[in-house]
């Protein structure tokens, strides 16, 4: 492609991910696709280079720390048709008027649903082979554990409770069929025959929640999730039930997860909480039947280039003629994360 035939892009994001969202070889597949400059990273459109910028274009790459495209922006950028979104959701930064000018946006919210999905899938094998007590327990005593001690261990059959149909959800749904599984669903807007198509079978929450073994949290973070586990719904969860949140903190309530954790009653795989991060005398930093981890379970590392990949995959789309793979619809935004 000539270089006058080549869009104009421009990027709007912390700078500090760029390395690992466009390596070297990514890069030069960007670049020709698109004239752009790495050295110039937004992360403020009122800064004067930024707004030059803006001006001339075309194609708007963006992902974490990238500031809030409002009206404003979109006046300084009467040349701009598409946001290319390295990262996951687009709710925090695009302005209800963005969607009045008809511009196209698409979003990595698959490829970064991957990782989340790999480390939920470690977590439910896991929490099958008891391996967090069996763990703990070994840090004390020195000698096997009898027989008798493994009769309840093992994820032959293992009830699996999936609550929310996310981008998440589903992966993870994806990534547990090849395995000996038990699996539910809870999502108000997948009908039966939804459900079973993704390899689940649809219960309402109460009653997955009773049912299930382990129970994950994949459900997006709106006024309708907020609190969905309360109280009176994390009381319905058996007995040595393992929750896992990979979600929002936001969605179960704090005070009532601490007393059943401090309680010993259930156990938990917590990538997230409310607060977050906890504070530092939380008694859930210390508890042996909750395994907390400082929100790793999103893209990280060398995972981050799967999501410039799919950036650079959607470029090469629209080069060819073609949508988006991963175009995002603001009806959807109303009931994702």
């Amino acid at each position: 492609m000539s270089t006058a035939a080549r869009p104009r892009a421009l990027f709007a994001l912390d700078p500090v991910h760029l390395p690992g969202l466009f390596p070297a070889p990514l890069m030069e597949r960007l670049r020709q696709l698109v004239r752009i400059d790495p050295a110039l990273v937004v992360r403020d459109f009122t800064d004067p280079g930024a707004a030059r910028a803006l001006a001339e274009t075309e194609v708007l790459i963006t992902g974490w720390g990238c500031p809030r495209i409002d009206a404003e922006v979109l006046d300084a950028a009467p040349r701009l048709r598409t946001v290319l979104h390295a990262a996951g959701s687009v709710r925090g930064i695009l302005s209800d008027g963005f969607w009045e000018r008809g511009l196209v946006v698409s979003s990595a919210v698959r490829a970064n649903a991957l990782p989340v999905a790999e480390y939920t899938l470690a977590a439910i094998l896991f929490a099958g082979k008891d391996a967090f007590r069996l763990r703990e327990r070994a840090r004390t005593e020195h000698l096997p554990p009898a027989p008798g001690d493994y009769a309840a261990v093992g994820n032959l059959g293992r009830r699996i409770g999936v609550i929310g149909a996310s981008q998440v959800g589903r992966r993870v749904l994806e990534l547990l069929r090849p395995f000996d599984l038990s699996v539910s669903l809870y999502d108000p807007y997948v009908d039966d025959a939804g459900a079973a198509a993704l390899g689940a079978v649809p219960l309402p929450l109460d009653e997955l929640l009773r049912t299930s073994d382990v129970v994950s949290v994949h459900a997006p973070d709106t006024p309708e999730t907020h609190r969905m586990l309360s109280r009176e719904r994390l009381a319905l969860i058996p007995d040595g039930v393992t929750l896992i949140n990979t979600s929002r903190g936001a969605l179960i309530d704090p005070e009532a997860l601490t007393e059943e954790l401090v309680g010993g009653r259930i156990n938990a795989v917590l990538d997230v909480t409310e607060p977050e991060p906890l504070p530092a005398d939380s008694p859930l930093r210390q508890l042996p039947n909750v395994f907390l981890t400082p929100h790793i379970a999103g893209s990280l590392g060398n995972e981050l280039a799967r999501l410039g990949g799919t950036v650079v995959a959607e470029l090469e789309r629209l080069a060819e003629g073609l949508t988006p793979a991963h175009a995002v619809q603001r009806a959807q935004l109303a009931n994702s994360a």
